[in-house]
């Protein structure tokens, strides 16, 4: 007689099996009180570069400010679907919260009129009164979501998260 098989864990599903799809507008706020987050990209090689980035978000896009010959705007210029992963710190002593999507990505000069609207509002400050603006060879870069924002523990009790770690992972729709 064989010894039967273990439940399989669905990163989807909470311990009572019912799907976790978190709070959209709990999502958008984390992502928008955070100000950093890894921003990963494919060389033309198809070599991947991973890389923590400070960025502002405005409605639902992240903009970053970098240079032209950065390694991460060269990738983008060659392909613009990148991915990124924001840590959402809950407790001191745990690991973070995270929310990760798939995006498309471009590269606009300093002197774009969508830039040159974003200066003029200050929405982009946090990333552009450091002397970047200066910078001959600086761009920002634009990242949109591809539509599906996924988490982890995000939305959960820190109790939950705890005792529950399998089943932390949530997605839900950008609309």
């Amino acid at each position: 007689m064989s010894e039967p098989t273990p439940k399989q864990s669905n990163p989807n599903q909470t311990s009572t099996g019912q799907p976790y799809s978190p709070d959209l507008g709990l999502v958008l706020k984390a992502m928008g009180k955070r100000s950093f987050c890894t921003l990963a990209t494919v060389s033309p090689a198809n070599r991947p570069h991973a890389a923590g980035v400070v960025y502002v978000m405005v409605d639902n896009t992240l903009y970053v400010n970098t240079e032209r010959t950065s390694r991460k705007a060269r990738n983008i210029a060659a392909n613009p679907h990148v991915g990124v992963v924001i840590p959402v710190p809950r407790v001191p002593f745990a690991p973070p919260s995270t929310v990760q999507f798939q995006a498309k990505s471009e590269i606009l000069a300093n002197d774009h009129p969508d830039i040159v609207a974003l200066l003029e509002t200050g929405l982009v400050k946090s990333i552009s009164s450091h002397g970047e603006l200066g910078n001959p060879d600086g761009c920002f870069l634009r990242i949109n979501p591809n539509g599906k924002l996924l988490t982890y523990g995000l939305g959960m009790s820190i109790r939950q998260f705890a005792r529950d770690p399998l089943n932390a992972g949530g997605s839900v729709e950008l609309r």
